[in-house]
């Protein structure tokens, strides 16, 4: 027990002792970390809640009922979370407005459909790709950072041996362990970044396709639908 109190007290005079250099830098690397972390918690539930919504959304379409039921039901009580839903809200509302007019050509029609849901799905695109370049910047930077600290505090005691009358390792020890420390929290803010980053962009890349799938179905729908009408 007594052990534990001392190498916590230890570790804590490394880093009060560092130069003001390496305190900077340990500050900015805790700092991303932190922000990091708050990041990957609002990806996640984010990401779940869009998968989520998603399913539950797909299992509404594909029951049988109808299509002007399901947009007045999203219409009225719209789920923010539901990526797909606004991809539908677009494209039908467009189907709508333009079958409304007269002497518009089914084609133009089917076009109208199409380019608004490509917009929407622009825009679901640009919400899961929040954050992402932050923990990319922060999980490539991050051990760079370190290493500057590090660099700086070896630098540092090297420096000091200058003056000192005796070269020992005792010397040298505390300023290579103090800037030791810096690498260890651009590491620990790194890995944890890129993990996400790899996991976030291949969730996102998931929901997107997905989303592109459920657009060409419905825009096939519609397509049989106009034509329908047309005979």
């Amino acid at each position: 027990m007594e052990a534990n109190v001392v190498d916590h007290s230890s570790m804590w005079s490394l880093v009060s002792n560092a130069s003001i250099v390496v305190q900077l830098v340990m500050l900015i690397l805790v700092a991303a970390s932190v922000t990091s972390w708050v990041m990957i918690f609002q990806r996640s539930t984010m990401l779940r809640a869009g998968r989520r919504a998603l399913e539950s959304f797909e299992e509404r379409f594909w029951s049988g009922i109808d299509l002007s039921k399901l947009y007045r039901q999203a219409g009225s009580n719209p789920d923010p979370d539901s990526g797909v839903e606004q991809i539908f809200r677009a494209g039908f509302k467009e189907f709508s407005r333009l079958r409304q007019q007269s002497g518009v050509d089914p084609e133009a029609v089917m076009e109208g459909v199409a380019r608004a849901m490509r917009v929407a799905i622009s825009r679901e695109e640009e919400k899961l790709e929040q954050s992402l370049p932050f923990l990319a910047t922060v999980g490539s930077v991050s051990p760079y950072i370190g290493l500057f600290g590090t660099v700086w505090g070896i630098m540092n005691s090297f420096r000091g041996l200058a003056t000192a009358q005796q070269a020992t390792l005792a010397t040298v020890a505390p300023g290579i362990a103090e800037a030791l420390i810096a690498t260890a929290i651009g590491l620990f803010a790194a890995i944890p970044a890129v993990i996400a980053y790899n996991r976030f962009a291949a969730r996102s890349e998931t929901l997107i396709s997905r989303y592109y799938t459920f657009a060409d179905e419905f825009q096939a729908i519609l397509h049989r639908k106009v034509h329908t009408s047309e005979e």
